[in-house]
C-alpha cells in the first residue's frame, strides 16, 4: 500500500482472484449444453432477480451497502461502488447477459458467444494489464491480442452442426466482433455488450451463408 492506494501488485492480485471467480460463470453454457431454454431459465431468472435487487438494494439501505462494501468491496471496481451513479456489479450483468442470450438465440450460438466472454476476457484482461503497453481503441494491443486468440480456440472446440468450414469462419469473424467490442471505450458493461454482439453476428452470417442448416438443433429435447 502507497499513500493509501493498492500497489500495482495488489490490484494485479485482486484482478487474478476477480478473474478467478469470473471463471465459475462458464458453468453457465456447460451446464446449459445439457439442459434445455427453459429449465435455463428457470433457474437463471430467479438468480439474477435475486443479484439484481442485492446489487441495488446496497445503494439504498445503509446497513446492507455498508455490510456489501465491507466484504465485498475489494472485490468491485471503482465504478461500481460509486455511490453518485449507481451502477450494476459485473457479476450480475453477466447473469443478466446470459438470460438474453439465452431467450434470444440458438443454443449452439449462445455457447460459443458466453464460453468466449468468460475465457477471453479473462485473458484479456490478465494479459493487458501485466503485459499491455501498446494502446488498441480503448484497452491494449496484448490484451486485445489475447481476447482474440482465445476466442478461436473457444471457436475449434465449441459444438458445430456438421463439417462445414464455414462454420469456423463464422466463429471467427464473431471472434473477432467480441474483441472489437471488448476494446471500445464504452460506458455499456462489456459482460453485456460480448456475448450479444457476437450471438447477434454469428446468428446474421449463420442466415446468409449456412442458410440450409437448422441453427436451432440443438434446442430441441
Amino acid at each position: 500500500m502507497i499513500n493509501g492506494l493498492p500497489t500495482v501488485e495488489e490490484s494485479y492480485g485482486v484482478e487474478i482472484v476477480r478473474k478467478g471467480i469470473h471463471l465459475f460463470s462458464l458453468s453457465i453454457p456447460v451446464v446449459y449444453y445439457f439442459i434445455t431454454k427453459e429449465t435455463a431459465l428457470a433457474i437463471l431468472l430467479p438468480l439474477t432477480a435475486l443479484f439484481a435487487g442485492t446489487d441495488l438494494l446496497r445503494f439504498r439501505h445503509a446497513a446492507l451497502g455498508e455490510f456489501y462494501h465491507r466484504h465485498l468491496g475489494w472485490l468491485l471496481r471503482p465504478h461500481e461502488i460509486d455511490r453518485r451513479e449507481p451502477r450494476l456489479n459485473g457479476a450480475t450483468y453477466v447473469l443478466l447477459s446470459a438470460c438474453i442470450c439465452i431467450l434470444l438465440f440458438p443454443k449452439l450460438i449462445v455457447l460459443t458467444a458466453f464460453a468466449i466472454l468468460i475465457i477471453s476476457d479473462t485473458s484479456a484482461a490478465l494479459i493487458g494489464r501485466r503485459y499491455g503497453t501498446h494502446r488498441f481503441l480503448g484497452k491494449t494491443l496484448e490484451g486485445s491480442g489475447a481476447f482474440f486468440v482465445t476466442a478461436l480456440a473457444v471457436v475449434a472446440l465449441s459444438p458445430k452442426l456438421g463439417t462445414s468450414p464455414a462454420e469456423y469462419l463464422i466463429g471467427a469473424a464473431g471472434a473477432a466482433t467480441g474483441t472489437v467490442v471488448e476494446s471500445l471505450p464504452t460506458r455499456i458493461d462489456d459482460n453485456l455488450s460480448i456475448p450479444i454482439a457476437i450471438a447477434a453476428v454469428m446468428w446474421v452470417l449463420y442466415a446468409l451463408f449456412l442458410p440450409h442448416l437448422n441453427v436451432f438443433a440443438l434446442d430441441i429435447g
